[in-house]
């Protein structure tokens, strides 16, 4: 399988990166960080500066046929930094053309509406972005993950293993492990 790229910048929500990447790992996937800077990106943790990422390659340098699907961590900053990167909008764009799951968290989905992706879509999100959802002409719903299409979306931090395993299942993870269980 292809790697899962992970695109996120300073001030990601620290849960909303690592664990759904620690997650991915342990059921064998490879994931890749890229961001808008080299070096590594700083999360956000309960109000204040986390953990640092290290990052696996720039934005700019990302080709969408490399990849199983694409990740997008939310947080507040991380999110509303790189929906104003027109390198990172049409990646999206290039994910949703090339029918790739997109797999967006808590603010994250603000990025999907950017790339205009969501309309007539069945999305979720953290509350306070659900209006700019539904002005996307997303149709917004209250629950742990929202699988519509190849978009998943999910609202918060407590929705990770939800969130994980709707991804794991549409790139085919699950039926993968659940054959070893099988073998």
């Amino acid at each position: 399988m292809k790697p899962i790229l992970i695109i996120a910048t300073d001030g990601f929500e620290q849960s909303e990166l690592m664990e759904p990447k620690r997650l991915l790992e342990e059921a064998g996937a490879e994931t890749v960080v890229a961001s808008l800077d080299e070096g590594e990106i700083k999360g956000w943790d309960d109000g204040n500066w986390g953990e640092s990422v290290k990052v696996d390659m720039l934005v700019d340098k990302v080709s969408v046929d490399d990849y199983a699907a694409l990740l997008l961590p939310g947080g507040q900053i991380n999110p509303d930094i790189l929906r104003m990167n027109d390198k990172v909008i049409s990646l999206v764009r290039e994910f949703d053309k090339a029918d790739k799951p997109i797999a967006a968290i808590c603010h994250a989905p603000w990025l999907l509406a950017e790339a205009g992706i969501i309309r007539g879509k069945v999305v979720t999100g953290w509350p306070s972005i659900r209006t700019d959802l539904t002005n996307a002409g997303g149709a917004v719903i209250d629950q742990n993950v929202a699988v519509d299409g190849n978009l998943i979306t999910s609202r918060m931090p407590d929705d990770i293993p939800a969130f994980t395993k709707a991804l794991k299942d549409a790139v085919g993870m699950r039926r993968t492990e659940d054959a070893r269980k099988v073998a």
